[in-house]
C-alpha cells in the first residue's frame, strides 16, 4: 500500500493557476448567460461541489465549494458585481458584492411602500424587485446630481445575479396554484421574456442579469414557467459519482490528524495534539465507495462524526454507516451474529422439519453475510446491498415462513425482528405506494411508506415478502432497486438503507408448472398425485421448480433482471415425507395441549389409540404440508373437542383433566370423540376465562 500524498497548501507553492475546471452544470450555466435570463437548478443544490485548479506546473488542486460560492466565483469572472439572494423568510439580502456598490440601499428603495399605491402582498413586491433587477436598476440608483462627472456611471446597469432560494416552497402545489401564486409566476415569465442583456466592459459580451431558481425537483415550479420561454433553462445538479467522492475523500484525507482546530473543510482535529495521519489510497477508495449515494457535504459530516467518535481515517466506512443508519450498535460485527448462527443451526433444524438441504443452503447464506462476503465475487459492488437475499420456493405448508422466522430469531434474538409483508395485499396497481409512501399531493403522503419507515426505525431486520408472485409488477420493480443498490427513496425524499437487512421472498411459484401470460399454470407436472420420495425424484422435482420459476420471471413477468439479482439464492423446499409429517403432527398436538393449559388451566390427554387415528387422518394427504396437518387437526380434534366439552354441561374449572379416549370418523366425514372430564383437586367453582 502506498500513502496518499498530502497536497501542499496554496500559499507554499509558486505555481500559478492557469485554468479552473467547473462542474458540468456550472459550466453550462456560465456559458449560456448570453441567451438565458432565468435558470432552474434542481436536484443536489444543497451540496458542496468540487472545482479543480490547473496550475502551470501541470498539477491540479481540488477545492470544495458550496453552491453559492461556486456560482459567485464563476459570475465574478464573467463581470458580475454582486450576487443577491431571495427567500420567503429573509426576503432580499446581499450574498456577495464588490466593494463600493451599495446594494442594500437599492433593495430598501425597491421594497419600500410606493406612495399612492395600495399595499402590496409579498408576491407582488418580490415581482416588482425582480423587474428592477432584470433592468439592472437603470435610472434607479441613488447617486450624485446631473452636473457631477460621475452621474453617468450611476445611470448604467448594475451587473447582478439573483438566487431564489427554497423556490420549491413558494407554490403550495405546483399544479394547483392560487390566484396570487399564478400572478407571481406569470410576472416572472414576462420578466424573462422582456429582459435584455447588458454588455460587459472587459469582454464585450452582452449578458443577462440571471434569476437562478434553486429547487429540489424539476417539477417543483409550474411546468409552463420552465417550458413556455426559451429564455428559461432547466439544469439538473446531479449527485456525486465515484470519481467525485474519491476526490472529496482525498481532500478530507489531507486533513486527517491535523492538530489545528480550524480547517478549510471544517472537520476539526481527530485527537487533541495528535500527529498527522497518513491515509493510504486504499483508505481513500474505501471511504469513497462506502459513501455511495451520499452527498459531498454528507461525507464531510461523516468525517466530523468520525472525529467525535475518535475513529481514524481508516475507519471512515464505519463512520459512514453510523451517519446513514444513526445507530452505533451493529450485531453483524464483533462475532455476535456468527456465534448465534453456530448456536442456531440445531434450533433451526428442529423448527423446520424435513428440509435439511433448504436449511443448509439458508445457513450458508447467513454465514456468508456474517463474514461480509455477500457479493464479494463482483469487481465492484454497492456497499448498501442487503446482507443476504433468499428466495424460498416450494409447496405450501413446507416451512418457508417458519424458516424465515427462525432466521430472525437466530440473527437478532427475537421473532419480532421478522418484518412480514403479505404480498397478496399489494396486487393492485400503485400498491407500491404503501411500501415507499405516496408521492406529494396524494392521499397518505404524510404517513410515509410501511417498508421504508419500519426499516429506518430498526435497520437490523429480516424482511419477509410472503407470496411474492402475487405482487404487482410495480412492486417488483422496487425490489429490483433494493437488490441492486440496497436503498429506497420514499415519497418524501428520505432514503432508507437496507445494508443491514436480510431479505427473504417466499412463493409456491412453479409447483404447478410454468405459468402463462395470465399467471395461471400451463400444466401441473409437479402437483402429481404421487409425491416425490426417492432422492432421484426429489432432485428432479427441484430442477423442475427452478425451471418453472425461471419461466415465470422471464416470460410471464418479463423481469429476467430480477431473477439475475437473486442469483443462486433460490432455495427449493420439498414436500414433507411420512416420518416428517408424524413429527409435525406431534408438535402441533403439543401446541394444542399447551394452549388449553395456558388459557383455561385444563389438562388435555389424548390416549394412544385416539392419537393414532388422528395421526393417520392428519397425515394421509401431504400435498398441503404442515398447514394441511393443522387444518385436519382443527376439523378432527379442536372443533369436535369444543363441541363435546359444551355438550358435557359441566363447569370446566382450572385443573380439570379432559381425556380423549377414542376418535371415530363417520362415513359422512364427521368426527365423534369419546370425552371424559374429571375435575381436579383444589379447584374453584368458577368458569375459566375463555
Amino acid at each position: 500500500m502506498t500513502s496518499f500524498p498530502v497536497q501542499s497548501p496554496p500559499h507554499l507553492t509558486k505555481a500559478t493557476v492557469t485554468q479552473t475546471v467547473q462542474p458540468p452544470f456550472a459550466a453550462e450555466l456560465f456559458t449560456t448567460l448570453s441567451v438565458h435570463s432565468q435558470y432552474v437548478l434542481h436536484g443536489n443544490v444543497r451540496d458542496d461541489h468540487l472545482v479543480a485548479d490547473v496550475r502551470d506546473d501541470g498539477t491540479r488542486r481540488n477545492r470544495a465549494l458550496g453552491l453559492e460560492d461556486l456560482l459567485w466565483e464563476g459570475l465574478r469572472r464573467s463581470g458580475y458585481k454582486c450576487l443577491l439572494r431571495y427567500d420567503q423568510v429573509a426576503g432580499f439580502t446581499v450574498a456577495r458584492c464588490e466593494d463600493g456598490l451599495d446594494m442594500n440601499t437599492l433593495l430598501q428603495r425597491n421594497t419600500r411602500r410606493v406612495p399612492g399605491r395600495p399595499d402590496e402582498d409579498d408576491g407582488s413586491q418580490a415581482a416588482r424587485v425582480f423587474e428592477s433587477f432584470a433592468r439592472g436598476w437603470v435610472g434607479e440608483r441613488p447617486g450624485p446630481p446631473k452636473d457631477n462627472p460621475r452621474y453617468d456611471d450611476y445611470q448604467k446597469p448594475v451587473h447582478a445575479a439573483l438566487l431564489v432560494d427554497f423556490a420549491s416552497r413558494i407554490p403550495t402545489q405546483a399544479n394547483q396554484l392560487s390566484d396570487e401564486e399564478r400572478t407571481f409566476f406569470l410576472r416572472c415569465l414576462k420578466i424573462a421574456e422582456e429582459a435584455r442583456p447588458f454588455p460587459r466592459s472587459r469582454s464585450g459580451r452582452a449578458l443577462f442579469n440571471p434569476v437562478i431558481w434553486l429547487t429540489d425537483g424539476e417539477r417543483d415550479l409550474p411546468a409552463w414557467l420552465v417550458t413556455s420561454s426559451v429564455r428559461v433553462r432547466s439544469i439538473g445538479v446531479p449527485m456525486p459519482d465515484l470519481g467525485q467522492r474519491r476526490r472529496m475523500a482525498e481532500l478530507l484525507a489531507g486533513q486527517a490528524g491535523v492538530p489545528d482546530t480550524a480547517t478549510k473543510l471544517d472537520v476539526g482535529p481527530l485527537l487533541k495534539g495528535a500527529e498527522r495521519e497518513e491515509p493510504t489510497d486504499e483508505d481513500v477508495m474505501r471511504f469513497a465507495r462506502a459513501a455511495g449515494g451520499l452527498t459531498l457535504r454528507a461525507m464531510r459530516e461523516s468525517m466530523r462524526l468520525a472525529r467525535a467518535r475518535r475513529l481514524s481515517f481508516a475507519e471512515m466506512d464505519q463512520a459512514v454507516r453510523l451517519y446513514e443508519l444513526g445507530v452505533s450498535r451493529n450485531p453483524w460485527t464483533g462475532g455476535a451474529v456468527a456465534d448465534s448462527i453456530r448456536d442456531g443451526e440445531r434450533v433451526i433444524g428442529e423448527r423446520v422439519r424435513g428440509q435439511e438441504k433448504a436449511v443448509t443452503q439458508t445457513l450458508d447464506v447467513l454465514k456468508r453475510a456474517a463474514l461480509g462476503l455477500s457479493g464479494a465475487q463482483a469487481a465492484s459492488t454497492s456497499v448498501h446491498r442487503p446482507r443476504g437475499v433468499l428466495f424460498f420456493a416450494g409447496p405450501t405448508g413446507t416451512g418457508k415462513t417458519e424458516l424465515a422466522r427462525a432466521v430472525a430469531t437466530t440473527l437478532f434474538g427475537s421473532q419480532d425482528a421478522c418484518l412480514r409483508f403479505d404480498m397478496s395485499e399489494f396486487s393492485a396497481p400503485h400498491s407500491a405506494d404503501r411500501l415507499v409512501g405516496a408521492p406529494p399531493g396524494y392521499v397518505g403522503y404524510e404517513a410515509g411508506g410501511e417498508l421504508t419507515r419500519a426499516v429506518r426505525e430498526d435497520p437490523f431486520r429480516v424482511v419477509l415478502f410472503d407470496e411474492i408472485d402475487k405482487a404487482d409488477k410495480g412492486v417488483l420493480d422496487k425490489f429490483l432497486q433494493v437488490l441492486e443498490d440496497g436503498r429506497l427513496t420514499d415519497g418524501q425524499g428520505v432514503t432508507t438503507y437496507f445494508s443491514e437487512c436480510v431479505l427473504i421472498f417466499t412463493s409456491n411459484l412453479g409447483v404447478h408448472g410454468p405459468t402463462g401470460a395470465d399467471g395461471r399454470p400451463l400444466s401441473s407436472p409437479a402437483g402429481r398425485d404421487r409425491l416425490p420420495e426417492t432422492p432421484d425424484e426429489r432432485a428432479a422435482f427441484e430442477k423442475e421448480i427452478l425451471g418453472n420459476v425461471r419461466h415465470h420471471f422471464e416470460h410471464t413477468l418479463k423481469r429476467p433482471e430480477l431473477l439475475n439479482r437473486l442469483g443462486g439464492n433460490i432455495v427449493v423446499f420439498q414436500y414433507i415425507d411420512g416420518p416428517t409429517a408424524r413429527l409435525i403432527f406431534k408438535g402441533q398436538l403439543r401446541n394444542i395441549v399447551e394452549h388449553m393449559r395456558q388459557q383455561g388451566g385444563l389438562t388435555l390427554e389424548v390416549l394412544p389409540e385416539a392419537e393414532k387415528v388422528l395421526a393417520d387422518e392428519c397425515t394421509r394427504d401431504l400435498h398441503n404440508g404442515g398447514r394441511g396437518i393443522g387444518m385436519k387437526l382443527e376439523t378432527h380434534l379442536i372443533n369436535p373437542l369444543a363441541r363435546g366439552l359444551f355438550d358435557l354441561g359441566v363447569h370446566l374449572t382450572p385443573g380439570t383433566v379432559v381425556t380423549v379416549s377414542r376418535v371415530t370418523v363417520q362415513p359422512d366425514g364427521s368426527v365423534r370423540l369419546d370425552i371424559e372430564a374429571v375435575p381436579g383437586e383444589n379447584t374453584q367453582d368458577r368458569r375459566p376465562p375463555w
